[in-house]
């Protein structure tokens, strides 16, 4: 599982999580909005931004009936036509490098999810630096064959798939080019409920498929990302807007600027504490070792006196002989006095 880099930032277990904030359909339809947002996730310390790659054509056709209108009552999108879904969501192409270029001046990274051939081509004339495959889009052979060539980094999202869809997926990519991988649960619902999270796959993902794995997170907070950071999350995506009470196809299952900076803080925390693994006392314990219970003289004994229950104990400090010798001491004669206080050494036997 070998670690590599986006526009210059390291993804892997010896880099904290690659934090993505996924833009998604929250620009509202406002460039300015778009750009503030740029803005105020690389102020949150967010590492990358994401747009979506697609017009509404690219992703479905025109129709007013049927399979065409989203029938789920749970669905955030009930009774919306997919068409008009799409209109309002995607992220127009000639905004995608004024983005970039914000991006950029930041200090954060800005690539894109593309939906469909002619996606790829237009990223690739703005020299998009990595590509995200959405969980919808990951059984589209045909879409992964063509970002896995371009030899950019590719994420891709797992939601809804079988291992034998992943592995069908993984192995397209791998045949057409793709070295540096990353393969993200995801819960394909909106909002997600940590109970369907199922974390415990990932490190299934990293062992099955050898790549990077993470996280594409729809649930409300941060519990379930921080935790994927213990089962080996180098990366986490998040939806991110200025504020949910602005609307937006996406705000429902957003987080915030003061919620994407505590990702991005936390997120860091859990993999600082991985670690690796060790026992025995850290560089910062060793002092305390001083404070573990040894064995004490806590009655004054003259010389040839015994050691008994009654005047040897098990006490804190720790400059004493091991708690373990107090049974075999008990009886033993000091050969001179000894204070009550003093740390049992063998010398004063």
């Amino acid at each position: 599982m070998s670690e590599f880099s986006i526009a210059g930032r390291v993804i892997g277990r010896n880099a904290s999580p690659f934090v993505i904030a996924e833009m998604s359909g929250n620009h509202n339809h406002s460039l300015e909005r778009a750009l503030e947002i740029v803005d105020r996730a690389a102020g949150c310390g967010a590492h990358a931004i994401k747009l979506q790659t697609y017009t509404a054509d690219t992703m479905t056709i025109d129709v007013q009936q049927d399979e065409f209108v989203i029938s789920d009552k749970q669905s955030l999108w009930h009774g919306e036509n997919l068409y008009e879904l799409y209109q309002k969501a995607c992220t127009p192409l000639e905004w995608h490098e004024p983005i970039f270029k914000r991006a950029r001046e930041k200090g954060i990274v800005a690539f894109s999810s593309a939906f469909d051939a002619t996606a790829v081509d237009f990223l690739e004339s703005i020299n998009a630096p990595a590509y995200k495959i959405a969980s919808f889009e990951m059984t589209d052979v045909e879409l992964v064959a063509k970002v896995a060539a371009t030899g950019k980094p590719v994420i891709i999202s797992t939601g809804m798939a079988n291992l034998a869809e992943i592995d069908e997926t993984v192995r397209v990519a791998r045949q057409n080019g793709c070295r540096d991988l990353v393969l993200l649960r995801c819960t394909s619902s909106y909002p997600a409920d940590p109970a369907e999270a199922n974390l415990a796959s990932i490190p299934v993902l990293r062992d099955a498929f050898g790549c990077q794995v993470g996280i594409s997170d729809h649930t409300m907070g941060l519990a379930v990302p921080i935790a994927s950071v213990a089962l080996g999350a180098t990366v986490i995506e998040k939806h991110f807007t200025l504020a949910r009470s602005d609307g937006g196809v996406d705000s429902d299952f957003s987080l915030e600027p003061d919620e994407l900076r505590a990702l991005v803080q936390e997120s860091e925390l859990a993999w600082k504490a991985l670690g690796t693994p060790r026992f025995g006392a850290g560089d910062k314990e060793k002092t305390s070792l001083s404070h573990r219970r040894s064995l004490y003289i806590v009655k004054d004994i003259p010389a040839g006196g015994e050691l008994t229950e009654d005047n040897l104990r098990s006490i804190r400090p720790g400059l004493g002989l091991a708690v373990k010798y107090r049974q075999k001491l008990i009886g033993r004669t000091v050969r001179n006095d000894v204070k009550r206080g003093t740390p049992l050494s063998w010398d004063l036997l």
